[in-house]
């Protein structure tokens, strides 16, 4: 892990992208830490950082921890019944869409 300032990381930025691919880059102002600079390997650990520090994202799992506490949740089995009736839903309702974009054609 690297420790950089601020006026070390606006001056040499593409150097410390660079090395934040060997790790963290630690960027402080006046001694303390501000900010991290992290490489993105690839779009799925992208997605999982930003989720991370979405607020709207954690709140609904918040609320989603406390319902299944509240609730003690779904059994298994139902809840894969449940996937599997919503994709058949989405399947069929998308053959009616082409078959509909056909007749216009």
């Amino acid at each position: 892990m690297k420790i950089a300032s601020v006026a070390d990381v606006k001056a040499r930025l593409s150097a410390f992208l660079k090395e934040s691919e060997a790790g963290p880059v630690i960027v402080t102002r006046n001694g303390k830490a501000v900010a991290v600079l992290v490489a993105v390997t690839d779009e799925d650990e992208l997605e999982r950082l930003i989720l991370a520090h979405s607020p709207k994202f954690q709140a609904l799992l918040d609320k989603s921890r406390r319902q299944i506490e509240e609730t003690g949740g779904i059994p298994h089995d139902q809840f894969w019944r449940g996937v599997a009736a919503a994709s058949r839903a989405k399947d069929a309702k998308q053959k009616r869409g082409d078959r509909h974009t056909k007749r216009r054609a």
